[in-house]
């Protein structure tokens, strides 16, 4: 991976980080590549996060949509996405200057709204989830869901999550949720607190474009996309979720796995470091 041109992006509220990221900036300038702070250009080779999990939610679309690979710094708390620690970071940023570098394809979701009547709102496009939740405890609410043309089924529930691989282990997993390794092409549904219990999470095609709509009327229901408010629902309205059409290119840890990152963040296993396959298939 040759670099040329990086970016690098911080928490705005975060002063700390600011400083950090200016030297990060000034580290790739001692090396003769070009460094910018917390803009997102077309022709940079890659950007640098700095930060947690939301901060790299907040760059997703715009680093996909320029093909961007990013990498991300946890400078923040529990760090699914910025997953090389502080006191890894130059050592990885060295590792991807000399070539030695994994890009993910993390698939990411298209979310259109279509009011009651054909107004279309503009489309959004996440990485983690695309989330209807009731603003109030009065009630479940029930949502009728399609999988392209077909029905599948009317939840009665708190909510709905429509989630990718990457957000499995987000909003999916507390909501009781399967973990999905994050590099595989699926579509999680997630029911949010249903009122029966045989409603369960299903994994869809790709392909598939999904429409949920309100069943009754039903006041404060919310549409949030990757923790931000996106629109409020009302009866009629219909909510579109489909892949979109670019994935977001993550730059792995060089020194972690998947797997060891899900020991190391959900304490699998008392955050052991790994055991080695067994002699009598390691050797088949």
């Amino acid at each position: 991976m040759k670099v040329s041109f990086a970016g690098i992006i911080t928490r705005h509220d975060a002063p700390a980080i600011k400083e950090v990221g200016q030297e990060v900036a000034a580290w790739f300038r001692a090396r003769g590549i070009r460094a910018e702070l917390d803009r997102i250009e077309p022709d940079m080779d890659m950007l640098v996060i700095l930060g947690g999990d939301g901060t790299l939610l907040h760059v997703a679309t715009r680093a996909s949509h320029y093909d961007i690979p990013v990498v991300g710094i946890n400078l923040g708390n529990l760090g699914f996405l910025t997953e090389i620690a502080a006191d890894e970071m130059y050592q990885a940023l060295q590792t991807i200057l000399s070539g030695r570098v994994y890009i993910e394809q993390r698939m990411m979701l298209k979310a259109r709204f279509i009011r009651d009547g054909g107004g279309e709102e503009e489309p959004l496009f996440v990485l983690n989830e695309v989330v209807v939740v009731k603003g109030n405890t009065e009630r479940v609410v029930r949502l009728r869901c399609w999988a392209d043309s077909e029905y599948i089924t009317t939840y009665k529930a708190d909510g709905l999550i429509f989630s990718t691989p990457t957000g499995s282990t987000a909003y999916n997993l507390s909501a009781g949720g399967p973990i999905v390794h994050a590099e595989l092409d699926v579509i999680l549904v997630t029911p949010i607190c249903p009122f029966m219990l045989e409603s369960r999470p299903v994994l869809l095609s790709p392909h598939v474009r999904i429409t949920t709509q309100l069943a009754d009327p039903a006041g404060d229901v919310k549409v949030i996309v990757d923790g931000r408010r996106g629109w409020d629902m009302q009866k009629d309205d219909c909510l579109v979720v489909e892949a979109a059409a670019k994935p977001l290119l993550l730059i792995s840890s060089p020194h972690k796995s998947y797997f060891d990152i899900l020991r190391r963040k959900l304490n699998w296993g008392g955050r052991s470091s790994g055991m080695p396959l067994p002699r009598a298939v390691a050797g088949s």
